[in-house]
């Protein structure tokens, strides 16, 4: 079988490079440090801080297309959706933005940005310090950074390169071996349900990391998760956030998804 992982990222090392022709990295640094310096860059809200004070912990994810199923919901709209998440209980909105496999456009993000209070996400392929400032620039709050795509020091330089921009970051693992990954500049851990190599999801693969993940991190369960009860299984096993994107995406409204999920996680209490 194929490896999707490796397929995916090849091809973003070769979007990198055209993106770094129409906007050379100086000028996209020059611009995110200047915004920052004189204050008109967008002010950063905290995932992490976000997922420990909810209830529920819910990343609703924005994700129109998937590399094993096809297109979800192609008409979908960034605004729209996110806006809904937001008003109907999402702790943090996570947006897709790899276009080719998924569907997404960086531009999605600043669609969300002036329609959600709570913090965004942007969930990709990050391979270079070029997508961090990318990510600043349209008003992600977050980054994930995936132990597959990367070595160990590259993770680190850029979870160091995240903090100095003011992102939090979100390391995505898969297996035990993944977790010396685990640096000063990491906010969150995720422990991946999905393998990125084939695509196949089981949601096990969170219950059977719990009791090693380390204690002192805002600890994430992603991908398919579609069952109250799992929420509150995996709560008590010290999870505090739950990125799920089919599961509503699949639907014909998202946000009211969403809503009834909520209110199942409360009655079932």
């Amino acid at each position: 079988m194929r490896d999707i992982l490796d397929e995916i990222v090849a091809n973003k090392r070769l979007e990198l490079v055209e993106q770094k022709k129409v906007v050379p990295p100086s000028m996209l640094f020059a611009n995110v440090e200047s915004m920052i310096s004189d204050g008109t860059a967008h002010t950063i809200r905290s995932m992490s801080h976000s997922l420990v004070l909810s209830n529920t912990g819910i990343i609703a994810e924005f994700k129109r297309k998937s590399p094993s199923k096809g297109w979800i919901k192609q008409e979908g709209c960034a605004d729209i959706i996110s806006a809904s998440y937001d008003l109907n209980g999402a702790s943090a909105v996570s947006i897709l933005t790899d276009e080719k496999f998924f569907g997404g456009d960086l531009s999605f993000i600043v669609k969300a940005r002036n329609n959600v209070n709570c913090p965004i996400l942007r969930k990709d392929f990050i391979v270079d310090e070029y997508q961090l400032y990318q990510a600043r620039l349209v008003g992600a709050d977050a980054v994930l950074l995936i132990a597959a795509d990367l070595s160990k020091d590259e993770c680190k330089l850029l979870a160091r390169k995240s903090h100095q921009l003011g992102l939090e970051t979100l390391l995505e693992v898969h297996g035990e071996c993944e977790l010396d990954y685990i640096c000063d500049d990491i906010d969150m851990v995720g422990v991946n349900n999905r393998n990125l190599g084939t695509f196949h999801t089981d949601v096990s693969n969170s219950y059977k990391l719990a009791s090693i993940l380390p204690d002192d991190f805002v600890l994430v369960s992603e991908s398919g998760i579609g069952d109250p009860l799992t929420i509150l299984e995996l709560r008590k096993l010290g999870f505090k956030g739950f990125l799920i994107g089919e599961t509503f995406m699949r639907t014909d409204d998202p946000g009211a998804a969403l809503y009834s999920f909520v209110k199942q996680i409360q009655n079932t209490k």
